[in-house]
């Protein structure tokens, strides 16, 4: 398929409005569900509060289940020596394969299925990193931690080319600090500039998608320029605040080499919002940890894999998309989609267990960072506007994407999302509405009596195995800054009482809030970016 852009907000027919209006309306009516089946029966309301809670019962069990075992499979990947896994693939010829011993039983079979190639494969030394640093209005306490993260990264800085993507829109000053950044560190990467987005573009919304497209293609002729082939570039895009792992380009690298299907493959790191996870207010703590265990958990679901943030593919495998979309605001999760349609089905989001570290929300003071907040996670959830897309694209329009596939990862899509907007919010009141709004619920032993119990039990009992994310918590938590006394630890340890505030508050209202302006067409159409502070 050659045409997989998002239709301008005209052009959309009836069609695509409806599914537009699906996700908001889908979740509008679950919530009311329960009020229903309440005034019509308080049994039938009793055996869906049971059977929803029990549902999601099992999905927190699997969870947190998956945060132990991704934190473990993480922590295994941050400590191999990746450097010499690379000098591995370079020759593997000469690497002595004996009986592999785990973990590295994958890495003795990689390096025979590279000998069986006969060299002909692209090796590690030939492999370039091309790294694009988002920047809007960031100042250098936030660029230049990111800049410097690189160059202590474990890779040869000379095959990492940098270029510093920022908008027109962010004032003169930032094109200064732009500068200085590559005065001060150019000479230590193979090449590194800074491209100024234009603002106005025809054809794009104020977003991130039109910045790093337009920095990405003003640099394709240099590597034309070079004869350098685009096969041998991976594409890292990076927020302002990024600040990858030193294991992080060396691992990616050793995923590019090993994969069979270049073209076909993006690769996504744990995004994990640690760096000034000490700084920020508890509400933010609840809500950036459990975002980073979500990803934790989420990296041993390769099928459910989809592009976040930051995330690396190969430049031809971009170049076949013209890059990323400059017409929405979530250009990260549209770039799977695009993708997927572009080669007809095959694409595949490859886990990389390795973070890239991010910032918690943290704003000049609590009010403007509990709104800041709310604005990040809205953002987040407009990737309901997919929906409507992938329907048009996969159902709608000629393609020879497999239908069977494409059905399962529509359905996920759209039941994501409307769990998102509705789990929290039935778990918290359904529980209790039938004896209040019928009043023969009342004479009902069961409904009346058992039923809260029941349901107050269930969740009681997977509260316990938050002791397993708040084990991970403190292991992942960065060293403790001087300016905290060791009070503050157990500030970390007893934050997730607010959970019940955050994901209701937060999560619900963000997805709820999102479906239903996208369910009335009142389209957000720019990208509001995260305000940040710094503390020192």
């Amino acid at each position: 398929m050659t045409d997989i852009e998002i239709p301008y907000v005209e052009d959309r027919g009836k069609l695509y409005r409806f599914f537009e209006i699906l996700p908001g309306l889908s979740s509008w009516l679950v919530l009311i569900l329960p009020i229903i089946l309440a005034l019509i029966s308080p049994y039938l309301t009793a055996f869906f509060v049971i059977g929803y809670i029990l549902i999601w019962f099992c999905r927190s069990i699997a969870l947190n289940l998956r945060v132990l075992q991704g934190h473990k499979a993480m922590t295994l990947h941050m400590g191999l020596d990746w450097t010499k896994l690379l000098r591995d693939l370079e020759t593997p010829a000469d690497v002595e394969l004996t009986e592999q011993q785990k973990p590295l039983k994958w890495h003795g079979n990689n390096l025979r299925r590279l000998i069986a190639k006969e060299g002909n494969y692209i090796k590690p030394s030939e492999v370039i990193q091309l790294v694009i640093v988002a920047v809007y209005n960031e100042t250098l306490d936030i660029v230049e931690p990111t800049i410097q993260s690189l160059l202590n990264s474990k890779y040869n800085a000379n095959q990492v080319i940098v270029v510093l993507a920022y908008e027109e829109r962010g004032g003169s000053q930032v094109a200064k600090d732009m500068q200085y950044l590559v005065d001060t560190y150019g000479r230590e990467f193979m090449h590194m500039t800074s491209v100024e987005h234009p603002d106005g573009v025809p054809g794009e919304i104020i977003g991130k998608g039109g910045n790093i497209t337009w920095a990405a293609k003003q640099f394709v002729p240099y590597f034309e320029k070079h004869q350098i082939d685009p096969m041998r570039v991976v594409v890292t895009t990076l927020d302002a605040d990024n600040r990858p792992h030193v294991s992080y380009f060396a691992c990616v690298s050793y995923a590019y080499v090993i994969c069979p299907e270049k073209l076909h493959t993006s690769f996504q790191p744990i995004a994990m919002y640690m760096n000034n996870i000490w700084d920020v207010p508890p509400l933010m703590r609840v809500i950036a940890t459990a975002n980073s265990f979500w990803y934790v958990a989420l990296a041993l679901r390769p099928h459910m894999q989809r592009n976040f943030s930051s995330h690396s593919q190969g430049l031809s495998s971009l170049m076949g998309t013209d890059f990323w979309s400059v017409r929405t605001i979530v250009e990260d999760g549209h770039q799977f989609w695009r993708t997927y349609f572009r080669y007809d089905g095959q694409h595949e989001v490859f886990p990389i267990f390795v973070p890239i570290y991010q910032d918690a929300v943290l704003s000049a003071t609590l009010k403007k960072t509990l709104k800041a907040q709310f604005i990040q996670l809205r953002r987040w959830a407009w990737g309901a506007s997919d929906i409507a897309y992938v329907a048009k694209k996969g159902f709608f329009t000629k393609n020879k994407v497999p239908k069977g596939d494409l059905i399962l990862k529509f359905f996920r899509l759209y039941e994501g999302h409307v769990s998102w907007a509705t789990q929290y919010l039935i778990l918290a009141y359904s529980g209790f509405l039938t004896v209040y709004l019928n009043p023969s619920a009342a004479r009902s032993y069961f409904v009346a009596n058992e039923l809260p119990v029941i349901a107050s039990l269930i969740q009681r009992v997977a509260l316990i195995f938050l002791l397993a994310t708040t084990y991970v918590t403190f292991r992942t938590l960065p060293p403790k800054p001087a300016r905290y006394k060791n009070w503050r630890y157990i500030g970390i340890g007893v934050q997730w009482i607010f959970l019940p505030i955050t994901t209701v508050v937060y999560n619900t209202f963000a997805g709820l809030y999102s479906q239903t302006r996208l369910m009335f067409g009142w389209y957000i159409g720019k990208f509001d970016a995260t305000e940040k502070a710094v503390k020192k």
